[in-house]
């Protein structure tokens, strides 16, 4: 894959222009590695991610959440696409963001919907929450808080799967903020200088909780650091589905095949706050209303009625079955009781 890429606009309240390789385009890119029935399933798992973002924010606001709430508005085909050019014995190391990857990668609506309530039988067990979790046997590797300490952790993985001799490939992410941390760059050079397979996706949403891309960083894009590190790089619309997937499944074999990284730039737009807690009265309203045309769902319903794979009709009985299905699993999930206290020290001292 060409270390090449697009150029982002700074905020002027617009949005950034739909982007590969120096050019712009605000036609769906089809991809000729998905069949029909791939695109089904991938517009499945956006339509669930999106309505579980939904009932997290209702439930956030009845009081009835636990910790903060962390939607991925607006990044579901980032999310969904790049778990989806994975297989299965690749290695997952999500964001709070990256709910459609969670699902992607074969998590449970009862069991995600544990850990986010904190009831008894989740993952955590109620320890924990807002996606900080794992399920090894999915290989999900949940992020921590310090965004940028997950990247090292991944090439930690790659690198021990490499000795083992196994072909596996580790995919990362971090946003624009947690792009600037010094993890970012420790881990990316590390990841270079020892061949390691590792994929990591720059989600650049914007904003870095209310910090603006223009105070915080000055180079035109941040995958031309790929440079720099000796590793792939591009940037691309973050919300166009079929081009996420195609440019994630090329740099994860290329990475399984040659050990070289690869840093993917996702231009996306944050449509909600930091969390449900936050306003987002910072960002300019004309900037929102512009990025909401390339809603990423709304841009892939057009792909499916033009390709004769669904109608509006069948369009909206499907999210009216993934909505039904989410508040039979909320009604099911908030009656469990909460784990017990002496949980709690489970698995933080040795006996």
């Amino acid at each position: 894959m060409p270390t090449a890429a697009a150029t982002p606009k700074k905020q002027n309240g617009k949005a950034a222009p739909s982007v590969q390789n120096g050019r712009t385009s605000h036609k769906p890119h089809i991809s000729s590695l998905l069949t029909d029935d791939d695109r089904k399933k991938l517009f499945y798992r956006m339509l669930q991610a999106r309505e579980f973002d939904l009932a997290m924010i209702r439930l956030y606001k009845q009081g009835r959440a636990f910790g903060g709430v962390y939607s991925q508005i607006g990044n579901e085909a980032a999310s969904v696409g790049s778990a989806s050019a994975l297989r299965d014995d690749d290695a997952y190391f999500p964001m709070h963001r990256n709910v459609g990857g969670h699902f992607t990668r074969g998590q449970e609506l009862r069991s995600m919907l544990k850990n986010f309530l904190a009831r008894e039988g989740s993952m955590m067990r109620g320890t924990d929450g807002t996606g900080h979790y794992a399920d090894v046997s999915k290989k999900v590797f949940g992020n921590v808080s310090h965004l940028g300490s997950m990247i090292p952790v991944a090439v930690g993985y790659a690198m021990a799967a490499k000795m083992r001799g196994e072909n596996t490939v580790a995919m990362t992410y971090i946003g624009d903020g947690g792009a600037q941390t010094g993890e970012f760059h420790e881990g990316m050079n590390l990841a270079a200088v020892q061949k390691t397979p590792l994929v990591l996706i720059i989600e650049n949403n914007q904003y870095a909780y209310s910090s603006p891309n223009s105070v915080e960083f000055a180079c035109e894009r941040l995958s031309d650091r790929a440079v720099g590190y000796g590793c792939t790089g591009i940037t691309i619309d973050g919300t166009d589905l079929e081009l996420v997937y195609e440019t994630c499944k090329n740099a994860v074999e290329n990475a399984r095949k040659t050990g070289v990284p690869a840093i993917i730039e996702s231009l996306t737009m944050r449509m909600r706050g930091h969390a449900e807690h936050d306003d987002f009265s910072y960002v300019p309203k004309e900037m929102l209303e512009e990025w909401q045309k390339r809603d990423p769902i709304d841009r892939y319903v057009a792909v499916m009625i033009e390709r004769n794979l669904y109608t509006q009709a069948q369009i909206d009985a499907l999210r009216k079955e993934i909505s039904d299905e989410m508040n039979r699993a909320i009604d099911e999930v908030v009656e469990l009781p909460f784990p017990k206290p002496e949980e709690g020290r489970r698995l933080v001292f040795v006996d």
